[in-house]
């Protein structure tokens, strides 16, 4: 992998997020040559690419701009070679309060980047869907064939997103491939997440959890693994004009991860259901589990690190890094 990369010039749209940063980390180790697309701000924060090492920042150019603005991102797909689209809103719970904002970036901010990538004629364009796509399981393990039910406004923003990456092949013959990764978590996950929000909890010192609904399962993935999962995607040929599926085909229920957690980090916690917490009913996706075989027989791509070990590296994580965190207070 590290040869196919080396020498590439890679732009990674949303690379100051969580997934993002570890992706871009990954490039640069491959020897790429990464253009990092950030969200333009005044504070010239660069998220999570800010706490990774200058080994890593000084190889990088940083690029802020705003997918929604297609002028901008025009600029910032000129003279790429693959284009990794991890730019989105993510949070299901604020897509219940604005969910205009999710398709403004989301939908139209794909668009752009479709747009982009068909003028510049790029080698390949990696998009980032999401297991929310799928709903509630109907069968389990969940392949690429499964129907896809829109339970909140995120979800449905992103099968916008994923249906026009597909209608630009089809239509134009552009070179996409969409990742759909299941659930993720690790280092720099920020708290509106599950695993973060009981790990930063635990070791605030509280004993008393408070989380939504407890009975759902999903399929977790280390965020190493994922970012792996992109790469195998990105250098993949079969992978041109496919959805590929990124999981690790195994499941648990948020209330039995909370329990492993409390194992893990030696707390003896209890958990408390707290109402703001849990989503409107018919929103609720009560079942995740992945098939993740196109994966790993066209990409050659399966999860390295378990669940309990990952867990282990990111409640340290975590805990190396209270300041993050607000664990007092419900993030949306």
């Amino acid at each position: 992998m590290s040869g196919y990369w080396s020498g590439k010039n890679v732009l990674v749209t949303g690379a100051d997020g969580f997934i993002g940063s570890h992706l871009v980390e990954s490039l640069v180790g491959y020897g790429a040559r990464v253009r990092a697309f950030v969200y333009y701000n005044s504070f010239d924060s660069w998220g999570w690419l800010d706490d990774l090492g200058d080994e890593i920042k000084n190889e990088l150019e940083v690029f802020p701009g705003d997918v929604r603005d297609e002028g901008r991102v025009r600029e910032a797909v000129k003279g790429v070679d693959v284009v990794f689209h991890l730019a989105s809103l993510i949070a299901i719970p604020y897509s219940y309060h604005a969910p205009e904002s999710y398709v403004h970036t989301n939908v139209g901010g794909t668009l752009h980047v479709l747009k982009a990538c068909l003028e510049h004629g790029v080698e390949r364009m990696v998009h980032t869907s999401t297991s929310e796509v799928y709903g509630t399981a109907q069968y389990v393990p969940i392949d690429e064939k499964h129907p896809l039910r829109a339970q909140s406004p995120y979800a449905a923003s992103k099968i916008g997103a994923d249906m026009l990456v597909e209608s630009f092949h089809r239509s134009f013959g552009l070179p996409t491939a969409t990742a759909r990764p299941f659930n993720t978590y690790g280092p720099r996950q920020s708290a509106r997440a599950v695993i973060p929000t009981i790990i930063s909890q635990l070791v605030s010192g509280e004993r008393r959890i408070k989380l939504g609904a407890i009975r759902p399962t999903r399929d977790f993935n280390y965020v190493t693994d994922t970012a792996a999962g992109f790469l195998a995607v990105g250098r993949c040929p079969e992978a041109v004009g496919r959805t590929i599926n990124l999981g690790s085909g195994e499941e648990i229920a948020i209330g039995d991860l909370a329990e492993l957690l409390f194992r893990i980090t030696g707390v003896d916690g209890e958990i408390e259901c707290e109402e703001e917490r849990l989503r409107p009913a018919e929103s609720e996706v009560d079942r995740l589990m992945c098939d993740a075989s196109m994966a790993r027989e066209l990409c050659g791509w399966q999860p390295e690190v378990s669940l309990e070990e990952g867990l282990r590296r990111t409640a340290r994580w975590i805990a190396d890094h209270p300041e993050t965190y607000r664990p007092r207070r419900y993030t949306i």
